[in-house]
């Protein structure tokens, strides 16, 4: 059985265990062009052991510069305040120990609570044929769970938006954050982060054909999608293009504007762009990235020997050169279409 909600609704399908049932957002619809879904915050539960899920009451929006395009109509919330200085590739030494209270908590209920991104071809998303969670992302929660709790790991996945990441993550309601979610000394300020798995950079993605052919002056004027709570917002404010910001829930949002002609570009991580590349192919991402960003797992500050025990597996993940866990799985979801000969699993560094 399979109990789905949405909208607070549930209803309950009849399935195989091995199967999660496509809803109204399907993997197989949004690889077909044009994309014509919204994204939509639901909870799949799988009797079998593995669990999809979201919630939590709407999350106020940022403040973005100029016109705000399909921005939701929430009070923008008070400026923040000047981060204090960090090494964003940091993080606590790793430990193989048992004996700390968040290790105990995942292994006294049974399995990992995973918050994610479905959301994301490539990093986070449902197999169309199998149903099965998969992606880059997903092969890291896989990790640390049977890091934790052996080979019969179970974990239950939750899906959010951006927004919502931070305050879920400090809730308690996810005992891990893998969600191509970029370390900053502002996000450090409030939760604990892994040491880097990833390395990425923002970019813009135009329809093929566009008179947008670099991040300049070009877009002025033109509506420019981001994330709401990502950091793109941020590289667009600092630009000050006279870009328009077109505020949207996640990238995939965005892609079905851009498809649609409502917006004129995107602008997200490379890595995440390489995904709504691989699924358009009207489409086209510029060079160069605009920046570093530096993906790491996101953990509650007071899980100091969870944070330990993740940075541990990491360790292992990383290991062994080009037969690294790391390694296939970037062969095996990521490098035929982020085609970069040189890519390695980030080095790690500590504060302790």
């Amino acid at each position: 059985m399979v109990s789905i909600e949405s909208g607070g609704r549930v209803r309950t399908v009849r399935a195989a265990p091995s199967d999660v049932r496509r809803t109204e957002r399907t993997w197989r619809a949004m690889r077909v062009q044009p994309v014509r879904m919204a994204a939509r915050c639901l909870v799949v539960v799988v009797l079998a052991g593995m669990a999809v899920g979201c919630g939590g009451s709407p999350p106020t929006r940022r403040p973005v510069p100029t016109a705000v395009v399909g921005a939701p109509a929430t009070s923008p919330a008070a400026p923040a305040a000047t981060p204090p200085a960090c090494d964003p590739w940091a993080s606590l030494r790793p430990t193989n120990a048992d004996d700390g209270p968040a290790i105990a908590r995942i292994r006294q209920r049974g399995f990992l609570v995973a918050g994610v991104d479905l959301n994301s071809y490539l990093w986070g998303s449902a197999d169309p044929e199998t149903g099965e969670i998969v992606g880059f992302d997903i092969d890291i929660v896989w990790a640390i769970a049977r890091g934790i709790l052996g080979p019969g790991a179970r974990v239950k996945f939750v899906t959010m938006s951006p927004e919502q990441r931070v305050a879920r993550i400090r809730a308690g309601d996810v005992d891990v954050m893998v969600r191509t979610m970029t370390i900053t000394c502002q996000r450090k300020a409030e939760v604990a982060f892994s040491t880097v798995y990833f390395r990425s950079g923002q970019q813009l993605v135009v329809p093929k054909g566009s008179p947008v052919r670099a991040f300049d002056t070009t877009l002025r004027g033109r509506r420019v999608c981001v994330g709401a709570g990502t950091t793109a917002v941020d590289v667009l404010a600092q630009a000050d293009l006279g870009a328009i910001v077109d505020l949207a829930d996640n990238h995939l949002d965005c892609l079905v504007r851009l498809q649609e002609g409502r917006t004129d570009a995107i602008l997200t991580h490379g890595s995440l762009a390489a995904g709504l590349a691989a699924q358009d192919p009207m489409i086209r991402v510029l060079e160069p990235r605009l920046d570093e960003t530096l993906y790491g797992v996101a953990m509650n500050p007071d899980d100091t020997d969870l944070v330990r025990r993740v940075n541990a597996i990491l360790e292992n993940y990383r290991a062994g050169g080009a037969d690294s866990p790391w390694m296939a799985s970037y062969r095996k979801w990521l490098a035929a279409n982020l085609s970069d000969p040189t890519a390695a699993p980030p080095p790690a560094r500590y504060v302790d």
